[in-house]
Parts: C-alpha cells; sequence; structure tokens
C-alpha cells in the first residue's frame, strides 16, 4: 500500500500503514518536494517525485488529498488497476462523485470511502445495545482552524453524524430541514440539521468549527434505553429500565409513589468503553481485508456518495436560509 497526500491526515494513515500486519508499506505521494522531504525523514519511509509511480509500485493506496483533487487521483488509481481508499468527502460535488462511482463500478476494485466515525471505539462498544434509534441527537465541535475553511462546515465536520444517523437508523430520508450561518469565513460555519426518516425516526445534527471547545457527543434514544456516547474519548454509557415497576405503569388507586432512590432506583447503568484500539487503524485493516476477500468495506464507495449527497442537500439548503435572512 501507498499515500496520496500526506497532510495532517494522510500523515497518519502512512505513519500506521508501516506495521500494519500483512500490508507493506510501499512510500507517499505528495506534491510538495518540501512536504516530500520532511515526511520521508520522520517517517523513514520512500516518497515518489509523481503519482504514476507511486501507483505502479502499490497494489492499494489512501487517497488523502484535498477534496478538490480526489476526482483525478481516483481515475488515475482505477485506470491503473489500484484498489482506493479515499478519504471522506468522496468529491467536492455530486457529479465527481458519480464519475467516481462509475468507474470503481465498471472495475473490480475495492473502492472505499474513508468514513472513520464508523471505528469509534464508543459506537464499537455501544454496537450491542443499538435497537431501533427513534431520535439520534449529535453535536459535533471545534475551535476554530484554518483547514478546511474553503469547505462550509457541513462537508467539512457534519458528514461523519450524516453517514452514522443514515447507518443508526437504516431508512431512507423523507425530510430535511437546516439552518446555518457564516461567522468567521465566508462559508457557513455553524449548522444544524434536522432529518426525518421515513421510519418515522428523526436526527438532529448541530456542527460548528467556531467553539470554544472541542465536543463529539452523539445520544440515542431507543424503546430499550438511551445511549450516551462521547465520540471523542471512545466511552459512554447505556441506560435501561432495571424492570417494569408499578410506578411507570400506573396502577389501581392511582400513581403510587416513585421509589426511594429516585432515578437510580429504576435505571440501570452499563458503562460503554473500547477496546484501546486506533480509529483509523481498525479503517486500515478492514481496506486490508476487503482487498483480501475478507469482508466488505465499512462504507463502499456507492455509499459514500449517497452521505455526501444527503450532506450537499443539507448545504444547499442552509445557503438558501442565509441568503433569505439578509437584510435586504
Amino acid at each position: 500500500m501507498g499515500v496520496v497526500g500526506t497532510g495532517s491526515l494522510g500523515f497518519h494513515h502512512a505513519r500506521i500503514l508501516r506495521d500494519v500486519e500483512g500490508v507493506e508499506m510501499v512510500g507517499f505521494h505528495d506534491a510538495s518536494e518540501a512536504r516530500r522531504a520532511e515526511v520521508a525523514e520522520e517517517l523513514a519511509i520512500a516518497p515518489f517525485d509523481d503519482l504514476s509511480g507511486l501507483l505502479e509500485a502499490a497494489d492499494a493506496v489512501v487517497v488523502a488529498v484535498p477534496t478538490i483533487a480526489h476526482e483525478e487521483v481516483a481515475l488515475a488509481g482505477i485506470a491503473a488497476g489500484v484498489h482506493l481508499l479515499i478519504e471522506k468527502p468522496l468529491a467536492p460535488d455530486a457529479e465527481a462523485a458519480d464519475r467516481i462511482v462509475a468507474a470503481a463500478e465498471e472495475s473490480e476494485l475495492v473502492v472505499q470511502v474513508g468514513h472513520v466515525e464508523r471505528f469509534n471505539q464508543a459506537l464499537r462498544a455501544a454496537a450491542p445495545y443499538l435497537n431501533g434509534p427513534r431520535f439520534i441527537e449529535s453535536h459535533r465541535m471545534a475551535p476554530f482552524s484554518p483547514r478546511s475553511t474553503d469547505v462550509a462546515v457541513v462537508l467539512d465536520l457534519m458528514i461523519h453524524d450524516v453517514d452514522l444517523v443514515r447507518r443508526l437508523v437504516g431508512s431512507p430520508i423523507a425530510d430535511i430541514a437546516a439552518s446555518g450561518i457564516p461567522v468567521l469565513t465566508p462559508n457557513v460555519d455553524i449548522a444544524n440539521a434536522r432529518i426525518t426518516f421515513e421510519n418515522g425516526a428523526v436526527a438532529n445534527l448541530t456542527a460548528s468549527r467556531v467553539s470554544m471547545e472541542r465536543l463529539r457527543k452523539l445520544r440515542i434514544f431507543q424503546p430499550t434505553g438511551y445511549l450516551s456516547l462521547d465520540l471523542a474519548g471512545g466511552t459512554g454509557e447505556f441506560l435501561r429500565l432495571k424492570e417494569e415497576l408499578p410506578y411507570l405503569t400506573g396502577g389501581e388507586g392511582g400513581v403510587p409513589p416513585p421509589p426511594a432512590g429516585g432515578l437510580a432506583a429504576l435505571v440501570e447503568r452499563v458503562a460503554l468503553k473500547g477496546d484501546g484500539a486506533e480509529p483509523l487503524r481498525k479503517e486500515l485493516e478492514n481496506f486490508r481485508d476487503a482487498i483480501r476477500g475478507d469482508g466488505r468495506p465499512a462504507v463502499d464507495v456507492a455509499e459514500g456518495r449517497d452521505a455526501l449527497r444527503v450532506t450537499l442537500d443539507i448545504e444547499q439548503r442552509i445557503r438558501a436560509h442565509v441568503a433569505d435572512s439578509r437584510p435586504s
């Protein structure tokens, strides 16, 4: 395997690939000569001066270049017969995503999209308790950084949660309402979206890149209980009723008084903690296994395209909302 683009995220892909079992890290390519020299020295891996040389040497590559260049690199990789893990978002627009999907479907290659939150420790720990979510609330907040300000916060951050709630609910989307505002950049920096699914489930997503603190929380309400997940810390808890109590069901003579101990007497708290595995490593191992035929990609190229389409829909609704709210 190799890596194309060694910015902040691509650097970590390259770092991890050096010791993933069953993978030989053949090298990387970055458009910047200075960056190639820096990464080659720090990670002790081979730099390739051009993309074609890396594609010739590798069976598979991670595409971690800026989103605007995803289509060019992906199509070159597919033409060279190389398996691809393309970082999210798949492309800057729906048309480019469609062209990547069409090329991938004509090949027999694994083309995966890098939605790393699928491998979050808290979500993996919560998996045994997930059962028909009816309402999901997410908050993804980050302090301001110049990185990725060329796109709205929806494509930069909220797309993670769009992908997660679509997988968790597993039902087509019926309606979307969204609003947001630019604060420090010309693009939207704070956004909220309310997604209603055909099965009646609702997801309320909030994303900000001008927050005073860093926060990644996911709350899931379902008939069997309530999950509170700290995606940044990889921990959480599942709250469920200990048993069916008269206080909850009522009875003859009116509602009896609450049991001694209040909520603690009614609710069992199940602590959720991840296994310590780095999510990016789990994603790369999933990519390796899919190439070997030992499973499927967690997010295939069509799923990545669909998450992008929903996110672009949210962005368009927010742009309309911003335009409507400006003074005439």
